[in-house]
């Protein structure tokens, strides 16, 4: 069944959505802020600045502004996570009132610590919020390479339903009705994305990375039971899936961001060179301050944070995670 899909955010990851989101042979409008950008989706069909030569479907429409957002039968959110909340006061509430809003960005906001999620219902609370995450690079679905994504819904009925609407042959949707574990694990799996860059930027070698992501798998479900989310989530596309592909692959900023860190780079240099946006570096503190609120044991999130706020170099941080109190494994 052909819907009318709006796309918030025309960067890399929401072009590419919407991309998929045409494949599934959707009417697609994307909406950007750049008009260089939106002309050149809809006369050239490519996004250059962040996509190269990837060709992107002629019937993908982009615009500036929101006009016709009423007529949406679904909208994806594709802000980055900090911007989240003045792009929702933009729109208004009035038009994501009884539609599906799917939410894209992976992290914590840091004025308030809260998710994706509570942002939307604070301001648009009669909307339906569903939430996007799993192992993707924007180049992969773009191109149309096999892709396989977890979204969460208020029912896992209601995630089945709106999956349908983007699942191609390309691009596969898993339903989940853990809102909560989804956008716990897309926030922090930026987070040791970082730590794992860093350790593979300092030489210290993959029995190290994979000792690191091993207990950030443990740290993690931590923080999903106490945050009231399942720890099952874990197991699947957006847990274990999205944590293996971002600390392991120079294909995400934040790892490579770490990468950056670990040879002794500062966190003002790394961002002057260019390297674009590490959201992990915003939702750090915050996931520091929500555990420690909530007093769940999360050594690698105070170590990430540790690191990215420079008040401690890698080869200090790893003798200190080192030393602590041996434990069991569970």
């Amino acid at each position: 069944m052909s819907v009318k899909i709006f796309v918030i955010g025309a960067g890399a990851w929401g072009t590419a959505l919407a991309q998929a989101a045409r494949l599934a042979g959707n009417d697609v409008v994307l909406v950007g802020r750049d008009r260089a950008s939106v002309e050149q989706v809809n006369s050239a069909h490519t996004l250059k600045s962040y996509l190269g030569d990837i060709a992107l479907d002629p019937g993908l429409v982009a615009q500036t502004g929101f006009a016709g957002l009423e007529t949406a039968d679904a909208i994806l959110m594709v802000v980055p996570a900090q911007a989240t909340r003045a792009t929702l006061a933009a729109i208004g509430p009035e038009p994501l009132a009884g539609k599906p809003v799917i939410l894209c960005a992976k992290g914590l906001e840091m004025a308030t610590n809260d998710r994706q999620s509570q942002i939307l219902f604070e301001l648009a609370p009669d909307a339906e919020p569903f939430v996007l995450s799993g192992p993707s690079f924007a180049h992969d679905v773009a191109a149309g390479k096999p892709t396989a994504i977890t979204l969460a819904g208020p029912t896992i009925e209601r995630a089945e339903a709106i999956g349908s609407l983007l699942a191609s042959d390309s691009f596969r949707p898993y339903a989940s009705g853990d809102i909560v574990g989804v956008e716990m694990c897309g926030a922090l799996k930026n987070v040791y994305a970082l730590g794992a860059g860093a350790i593979e930027g300092a030489g210290l070698g993959l029995s190290a990375r994979s000792a690191f992501l091993a207990r950030a798998y443990a740290e993690l479900g931590r923080m999903i039971a106490a945050m009231g989310g399942s720890e099952a989530t874990l197991s699947g596309l957006a847990g274990i899936g999205d944590l293996a592909l971002s600390c392991t692959s120079s294909q995400s900023r934040n790892y490579r961001f770490g990468m950056a860190l670990g040879q002794g780079g500062s966190v003002k240099d790394i961002e002057a060179s260019g390297m674009g946006l590490a959201e992990g570096l915003f939702t750090a503190p915050v996931a520091k301050a929500v555990a420690e609120r909530q007093v769940i044991d999360a050594p690698l999130v105070s170590a990430v944070d540790l690191l990215i706020s420079g008040r401690a170099r890698i080869d200090a941080i790893v003798p200190m995670l080192m030393r602590r109190p041996l434990k069991r494994e569970q």
